[in-house]
C-alpha cells in the first residue's frame, strides 16, 4: 500500500464528485483558503470520541447518531439546531434510562451538506441540468445559475458549520443539558401526542432520583458533570478537496486528523477498496464510519476493515448497516459472523432509514415508520443471536414537526405528507416519531440487561 498523505486520494478513482465546475482554478483557491482557515474541531476531541466508541465496540455503551439528512443555507436557524439538540437529549435520556448503559451522542450536523446522486442530471418539461448535490456544491432552484457548481459554497458551508458548533457547545456546556432542566426540553407538539405521558413519567422518575441525589449531596455544584453533555459532530466524507483542506497534523502527537467533524463517514456508493475515499479515510486518525448495503459480502467487508482499521482500534470503526426491513435478516447475519470470527474490533450500528424508502401514490418520496421500527428490531435480534453487541443507530431526523415518514404513534398518513413537507433530499423522522422509536428501541435494549443475582438473607 503506498505511503499516505492527505493528497494522495487524487491519484485514485473518485465517484460521486462533482467535476463540472466551471472554474477549476477558483475552486483551486477556496481550498487553498480553506487550508487556512481555523479548525472546526480539536484532535483531542476526535480522539474522546474514538475512546468513547471503544465502550461501544467493547459493549458498554449505545451509540445514537442522527440529524438532518442534508444541511440547508435556506434554512439555517437558532431554533432548529436546538430543536435537533434537544431531540438528541430526550433519545439519549429514554435510551440510557432503559438500557441502563450510557449513551454516545454524534449528530448529523455543521458540515452535512453533500449527497451523493443516483444521475449526475436531472430533466424536467424537456430542460435537462445538473442535479442539485447539496448546498455546498450548488442549490436546488432548478435553472442554470443555481445548478452551476460554485465553489463559494465550500466558504460559506465552512461558515456555517462553525456558527453550529458554536451553538452546540453552548447548549452543551451552558447549563442547557442540565438533567434538572428536562421536563422543559418536551416539545410542544410532543407534549399533547400520545407519547407526551409517557415521557413526562419517565422525567418524574429522573427528577426523583435527582431530588434523592441531591440530597445526598451529589449536586450539578459538586459534579458538574450533571450540567453538561459530550456532543460530537459526523458527516459524510464526500467532497475529499474540502476534507484535504481541513486536515492538520496534531501538533501534539503528529498524527494526522480531519479537523472538518469529529467522526466522518464512507457512503455505500463511495466505499470501493481501490477508490479515492477509501484511501483518503484511511490516513486520517478520526474515528470513521463505512456504511454497507445489501449488496456487500464478507469477502468485500472483511478487506475495507483491514484496511480502514489495520490496527483493529476499538472505536476507530464503525459499521454502519443500511439494508432494508426486507433485506436485513437474509444478509446481516454473515457479515456479523465474519467480523467476529475475524475478532475484527468494530462498533455495529444500523441505518434504517436509506433501505425503506419508497413513492407514495401522490409522488412524495417517504419511509414508512413500520419498516423503519422493523429494521432496527431485526438488528438487534440478529447481534444477540451473533454474539454481537447492537451498538447503534444512525438516522435521518429533525427535530422540527415535518411530515415526511408514514405512520408513527400520530399514524401520518399518505395525504398528510404534503402538510409539511420540507426535506432537501430524503425524507426525515420528526421529534414525535424519533423519540416513539427511542422508547421501542431502549424496550429491546432493556431487554439484555443483565439480571442481578438474587441476595441471600444473612442471618
Amino acid at each position: 500500500m503506498q505511503r499516505w498523505t492527505p493528497s494522495s486520494w487524487r491519484s485514485k478513482p473518485a465517484k460521486h464528485m462533482p467535476t463540472d465546475y466551471p472554474d477549476a482554478e477558483a475552486l483551486s483557491r477556496v481550498e487553498d483558503r480553506l487550508h487556512a482557515m481555523p479548525p472546526l474541531v480539536f484532535a483531542g476531541e476526535a480522539r474522546r470520541l474514538k475512546s468513547l466508541l471503544g465502550n461501544v465496540a467493547r459493549g458498554d455503551a449505545f451509540l445514537l447518531q442522527g440529524g438532518d439528512c442534508a444541511e440547508s443555507f435556506r434554512e439555517f436557524h437558532a431554533d432548529s439546531i436546538r430543536d435537533t439538540f434537544r431531540l438528541i437529549l430526550q433519545m439519549a435520556v429514554v435510551l440510557t434510562f432503559s438500557a441502563g448503559k450510557p449513551v454516545v451522542k454524534v449528530g448529523r450536523i455543521a458540515g452535512q451538506f453533500a449527497k451523493p446522486r443516483s444521475e449526475p442530471i436531472e430533466t424536467i418539461d424537456g430542460v435537462t441540468l445538473p442535479s442539485y448535490r447539496g448546498d455546498n456544491i450548488n442549490g436546488q432552484d432548478f435553472d442554470l445559475v443555481s445548478r452551476t457548481p460554485d465553489p463559494e459554497r465550500l466558504m460559506k458551508a465552512y461558515g456555517q458549520s462553525a456558527s453550529t458548533l458554536n451553538l452546540l457547545r453552548a447548549y452543551a456546556g451552558g447549563g442547557y443539558a442540565d438533567l434538572h432542566n428536562i421536563h422543559g426540553w418536551t416539545l410542544g407538539f410532543v407534549d399533547d401526542s400520545p407519547l407526551g405521558a409517557r415521557y413526562r413519567e419517565l422525567t418524574d422518575k429522573i427528577s426523583e432520583a435527582l431530588t434523592f441525589m441531591a440530597a445526598v449531596g451529589v449536586t450539578p455544584e459538586t459534579h458538574p458533570d450533571l450540567k453538561r453533555v459530550e456532543v460530537f459532530t459526523s458527516h459524510e466524507a464526500l467532497l475529499l478537496g474540502f476534507e484535504e483542506a481541513m486536515t492538520r497534523v496534531d501538533s501534539q502527537g503528529g498524527e494526522w486528523f480531519d479537523t472538518s467533524a469529529h467522526m466522518l463517514w464512507i457512503g455505500e456508493r463511495t466505499r470501493q477498496l481501490d477508490g479515492a475515499h477509501v484511501e483518503f479515510m484511511r490516513g486520517i486518525k478520526n474515528p470513521i464510519g463505512l456504511k454497507c448495503g445489501p449488496n456487500m459480502e464478507p469477502e468485500d467487508l472483511l478487506p475495507l476493515i483491514e484496511a480502514l482499521n489495520p490496527a483493529n482500534e476499538p472505536g476507530r470503526l464503525t459499521v454502519i448497516g443500511r439494508f432494508g426491513s426486507d433485506k436485513i435478516g437474509a444478509r446481516l447475519p454473515a457479515l456479523m459472523r465474519a467480523t467476529k470470527r475475524a475478532g475484527y474490533h468494530v462498533v455495529w450500528s444500523t441505518d434504517p432509514m436509506h433501505g425503506n424508502t419508497l413513492k407514495a401514490a401522490n409522488g412524495y418520496k417517504t419511509r414508512p415508520f413500520e419498516r423503519i421500527l422493523s429494521e432496527v428490531r431485526t438488528f438487534v435480534e440478529i447481534a444477540q443471536a451473533e454474539g454481537v453487541h447492537p451498538g447503534g443507530m444512525h438516522l435521518e431526523m429533525t427535530g422540527q414537526n415535518v411530515t415526511e415518514c408514514l405512520g408513527g404513534a400520530r399514524a401520518l398518513t399518505e395525504d398528510e405528507l404534503s402538510h409539511r413537507y420540507h426535506t432537501h433530499c430524503d425524507p426525515r423522522l420528526n421529534a414525535d416519531q424519533a423519540l416513539e422509536l427511542a422508547f421501542l428501541v431502549a424496550e429491546n435494549l432493556k431487554a439484555q440487561r443483565p439480571v442481578a443475582p438474587p441476595r441471600l438473607a444473612v442471618g
